[in-house]
């Protein structure tokens, strides 16, 4: 176990070498450009493997218990080592990344974005990989905050090489948002292992924040909750995510949204509310606030953009919708309670699934027709996938009502959990304020729903009615759904399935680690 999970993290690192090297004569095939695209098939593919043969030999009896634990020095004169472990909170994020990372491999094998060599492309995508596996896998502060910083440079280069109109400064954006979010972090995370004595996780954790003042508390949740914020993404820091996902190539959009911001809503559960728990308390109506306008905004501004003759932009929508159902991840956070967090790990897990699928579909669209402009795709004689591409609709209102919280699907569960928390907080926070929140949630729900509904109206129905002027007048049927899109969206859409009717698969893991954390790791 020890072995799978360090070959985990560190195979996608060796592959992306690899991928820069030359390809042997026999392996070279008919293309060099598709034998570097068939090595990250095959790296991403071995990836996933391990990852699954991790969760089948992790012990299930006892999710709580760090397993597959490496601890070596590393720079002992900082005190920093390379601590390895899972349990049930970072296990089915870990899964997470190494599926949506082969899928994504996958899907580019045949439909490559446009841009510079491949092998740049897939060496990036492999070093991408192994920084957000590494994120949910390293116990030590240190280490952290490297695998977090890790993911930044090669989102960058996907964003300003491979993306579409307007990458260059969505690129920069991105870099600058993060990065100034994470030197504000630093500052928190060395406070913490200065002042605890310790930068290991586990340590810090069973402490419980006893070796930490409450004012040391409160000066590194503030400072390591804006650079998690950022990549969670909270609003008002939010707003370099729209630009980045509506730039982006498809593969560069999915594992934005179904794994780099996840790491920011997983520091807050793995860092802060263990190692800090004073500090979290203080702010954690604060946190809650903050996560409740987002859902609002978020449901707002989609609601503005799927209005005929906005000139809204369908990945620009998906990207939106993205603050809000994160604003419920951290509404869960918030709560402190084991059923909000648990809540929130559940959305987590919800939100990469479907996301991840929609824009998949979205880029599929796209490639179609040329355009993802709802207005150009809406009214008669736009898309209207229902009659043009049938599979194709149906999958694309299969992505909206799972995003929109029909029970039955995973995007149910988190968000009724968070708002379950939210109706009885943690011990000594305000009951009133949290059921405003709860309400406030709860009409975001509604608002979801909504822009959600009008899109399948307009981009599967054409339902403008007349076609409006900017209508793309694509022809009476278009190709529906290929085999290599079926091979990358199958799994999604079972997992989508599944994770709504058996939901206790995810909770039975998450929760006793849960409950672990929040007694600070006892």
């Amino acid at each position: 176990m020890q072995i799978l999970l360090a070959a985990i993290v560190v195979l996608p690192l060796l592959g992306a070498v690899a991928a820069l090297l030359p390809a042997p004569p026999g392996l070279k095939g008919k293309s060099p450009d598709q034998a570097v695209l068939r090595h990250g098939v095959t790296v991403t593919g071995a990836v996933l493997a391990l990852s699954v043969a991790l969760a089948v030999g992790f012990d299930h009896d006892d999710p709580a218990r760090m397993q597959a634990t490496t601890d070596i020095s590393w720079i002992p004169a900082l005190g920093i080592r390379i601590h390895l472990g899972v349990d049930g909170v970072s296990l089915p994020l870990l899964v997470l990344t190494a599926l949506l990372t082969f899928l994504s491999a996958l899907y580019s094998y045949v439909k490559m974005p446009d841009g510079p060599s491949p092998k740049a492309f897939v060496a990036l995508i492999l070093v991408l990989e192994s920084g957000t596996l590494a994120s949910f896998a390293v116990l030590d502060l240190m280490l952290f905050f490297l695998a977090f910083e890790m993911v930044l440079i090669p989102m960058y280069f996907l964003i300003a090489r491979w993306g579409g109109d307007g990458r260059e400064r969505a690129a920069w954006r991105f870099i600058l948002y993060t990065l100034l979010g994470s030197v504000v972090m630093l500052l928190g995370l060395l406070l913490i292992g200065i002042k605890g004595g310790t930068f290991d996780m586990v340590a810090l954790a069973t402490d419980n924040g006893s070796g930490l003042s409450h004012t040391t508390q409160l000066v590194a949740v503030l400072a390591i909750g804006v650079g998690l914020a950022v990549k969670a993404p909270m609003w008002p820091l939010h707003s370099w995510l729209p630009d980045a996902h509506t730039a982006a190539p498809t593969v560069g959009s999915v594992l934005l949204a179904g794994v780099l911001l996840k790491m920011g809503t997983y520091g807050f559960v793995r860092i802060l509310l263990p190692i800090t728990p004073d500090g979290v308390h203080t702010f954690a109506p604060y946190l809650a606030a903050f996560a409740v306008v987002g859902i609002i905004y978020g449901s707002l501004v989609c609601l503005a953009l799927a209005r005929s003759g906005a000139g809204g932009d369908l990945k620009r929508l998906i990207a939106y919708s993205s603050v809000g159902h994160m604003g419920f991840v951290l509404l869960g956070i918030a709560t402190l309670t084991p059923t909000g967090v648990n809540g929130a790990l559940f959305a987590n897990i919800a939100h990469g699934l479907i996301t991840g699928l929609l824009f998949f579909l979205v880029g599929a669209v796209k490639d179609r027709y040329g355009t993802s402009d709802l207005d150009r795709l809406s009214g008669a004689s736009g898309a209207a996938l229902y009659g043009k591409a049938p599979r194709l609709g149906g999958l694309l209102a299969f992505g909206a009502v799972a995003s929109l919280g029909l029970p039955g699907l995973a995007g149910f569960w988190g968000e009724m959990l968070a708002m379950f928390g939210s109706f009885e907080p943690a011990e000594g926070l305000s009951r009133p304020a949290y059921l405003t929140f709860m309400a406030i949630a709860g009409f975001g729900t509604l608002l979801t729903a909504a822009y959600m509904l009008i899109v399948v109206r307009r981009v599967c129905m054409g339902g403008d009615g007349d076609g409006s002027a900017g209508s793309v007048h694509a022809p009476t049927s278009l190709p529906d759904v290929q085999p290599y899109e079926f091979a990358a969206w199958t799994p999604l859409v079972a997992l989508t399935v599944l994770a709504g009717l058996w939901p206790a698969a995810l909770l039975g893991l998450t929760d006793p680690a849960v409950q672990q954390l929040l007694r600070g790791g006892n």
